[in-house]
């Protein structure tokens, strides 16, 4: 019976190495046709590629099981991702800063084109209403907007002395103007600019436009700057460098699967997001002061609104001039009493001709420009500028969504990186602090990106001056250097978040489980096997070995009874 028994056992080890000897109809090499379809048609060699699945010790980033993959091709795919996602994010940025670029022009063209209509007016009327009052000062109206325009440009000019040094020197040459019969020499017309506020020559006009046209123009010149302010943060960072360990946590997520021979399967969504959430890691630390820029923006538009709006005052500069024009005509004699009262009487300019007779033109009325164009830039401005708040931490989503071919959800039949199955991993949150325990790239948060952290104090240099200008304060607006000092960096970590890292590095490096286990149909198809991971065959073989051994010499002899 036992001779029997030891007899079975032996069969039993020939029939498993037989099966061995043909092999597992599920471990046999399956071909790389569909591999080698779709890495042609990306534009490679197909000589790199194996008719059939070969052992895949070789591989760098990939799983290292059966592999359609040689190192060459691996190298390519790498390479291809990487472009293929600097691609997506310049394609990103660059609809960004258009749409900003656009805005930019279009608010830029509309306030130009009220300050030149507004000069066009003045040329147009002040010649026939004032004659030589206007003609002899034509350059000095000349040169008012020619100040103005380098002041809503970005001049480092103070606006209110701008306007307060243009009705000094109008005064002098008007009451020349109006008195050539006597000598007025500097001391005289110092004396009478030092008289000229109480006795107010112009009436209001200088006073009104002061006030308003102060609050308009650093509004709207503050607003355009915000726009290309906010252009340009995107241009810069969309050329920071992204880390080598980035890159090869995007291989995977994109090509690593067609080395395995499941091409079909897309990346799952959650995996898609958590490695676009560490590369962009730095890019979301943005979005605080990206938010503050744009909500301060949307805030300031409400001032190109009213009568000391950007609108109604930047197009009807030439209104108060001809107001100021007409309250020295209209006040003329009391305005000279009063001079020679405090001054003295000057003298007579034996040279001189006699006072100019007052023109019996009327007064000239002009009517304010009619408002057009920008309430429908500020609407289109608001809308937009609003769409674009959550642009950086958003940005892994749409990238996944857009660019990577995601999976449309997340199943058994996606890509998690190891194999066709479900992706268990939470979503990590946005920034360089939250990813820390990030299970798919490793990310040093104590190293933040240094052009980035420039960029972030950009941004809150523009949102101060906007908020300046909210309140119709000329803030400095000396331009900060790209190359700037660097302060508040973010050159640390908060101290929980530096201890977890400390943790982390000494108790291992990524968490146990970070990827289901392949589904139902994976199992049911090709049985892709990791390396070191032990094989049915083997298993089965070594545990009749083991039984022989044990049962061996008991079987070879008959027991006496």
């Amino acid at each position: 019976m036992e001779l029997r028994t030891g007899g079975w056992w032996l069969l039993c080890a020939a029939a498993a190495l037989a099966s061995c000897a043909h092999g597992d109809p599920a471990s046999k090499s399956r071909s790389c046709s569909e591999v080698r379809q779709i890495y042609g048609a990306k534009g490679f060699s197909l000589s790199d590629v194996p008719q059939a699945e070969i052992s895949g010790e070789h591989l760098r980033i990939c799983p290292q099981g059966h592999t359609c993959c040689t190192s060459a091709m691996e190298e390519n795919l790498a390479n291809r991702s990487r472009a293929e996602l600097e691609t997506a994010l310049l394609d990103s940025s660059r609809a960004l800063q258009a749409a900003l670029a656009a805005q930019l022009r279009g608010f830029d063209d509309h306030f130009q084109r009220l300050l030149n209509d507004s000069e066009r007016a003045l040329q147009d009327a002040f010649p026939g209403a004032f004659g030589e009052l206007y003609a002899q000062n034509a350059r000095a109206f000349r040169e008012l907007y020619a100040e103005l325009r380098l002041y809503y440009r970005g001049a480092s000019l103070h606006l209110e002395e701008t306007l307060a040094e243009f009705w000094a020197r109008l005064l002098e040459r008007l009451f020349r103007q109006l008195h050539p019969q006597l000598l007025l020499p500097d001391d005289y017309l110092d004396c009478l600019g030092k008289r000229a506020e109480p006795l107010r020559p112009f009436g209001d006009a200088p006073h009104e436009l002061r006030l308003r046209a102060t609050r308009a123009f650093v509004a709207a010149r503050t607003f355009v700057q915000g726009l290309g302010l906010a252009a340009d943060v995107v241009r810069k960072v969309a050329q920071v460098p992204l880390g080598p360990e980035c890159w090869r946590a995007v291989m995977k997520l994109l090509y690593c699967a067609h080395c395995l021979g499941v091409p079909g399967a897309r990346p799952c969504p959650d995996y898609c997001r958590n490695v676009l959430k560490g590369c962009l890691a730095n890019q979301a630390d943005l979005d605080a002061e990206w938010r503050n820029l744009l909500d301060s923006m949307v805030l300031i538009t409400d001032k190109f609104w009213g009568p000391a709006g950007a609108e109604s005052v930047i197009g009807s500069v030439h209104l108060w001039l001809a107001e100021a024009i007409n309250a020295l005509q209209d006040n003329r004699d009391t305005l000279t009493a009063k001079v020679i009262q405090g001054c003295g009487n000057p003298k007579v300019n034996p040279h001189g001709t006699g006072p100019e007779e007052k023109r019996p033109r009327g007064k000239l009325v002009l009517q304010k420009p009619p408002a057009g164009g920008l309430e429908k830039l500020v609407s289109e401005a608001k809308a937009q500028l609003r769409d674009a708040q959550d642009f950086w931490i958003s940005l892994p989503g749409t990238l996944c969504s857009e660019k990577m071919a995601m999976s449309a959800a997340s199943d058994d039949r996606c890509w998690n990186g190891v194999a066709r199955g479900r992706y268990l991993p939470e979503v990590m949150g946005d920034g360089l602090a939250n990813q820390i325990n990030n299970p798919e790239v490793e990310v040093d948060i104590t190293k933040p990106d240094m052009t980035v952290r420039q960029q972030i104090m950009q941004l809150k240099v523009m949102t101060n001056r906007l908020r300046s200008a909210y309140n119709g304060e000329d803030a400095d607006f000396q331009d900060a250097s790209d190359d700037g000092s660097g302060s508040g960096s973010g050159d640390g970590c908060p101290d929980d978040a530096c201890s977890r890292r400390a943790d982390k590095k000494g108790a291992g490096s990524r968490p146990a489980l970070t990827h289901a286990l392949p589904g139902p149909s994976e199992r049911e198809g090709r049985k892709t096997s990791a390396a070191g991971r032990p094989r049915p065959c083997g298993a089965l073989l070594l545990l009749l070995l083991l039984l022989l051994l044990t049962l061996g010499p008991s079987a070879a002899r008959p027991r006496g009874r």
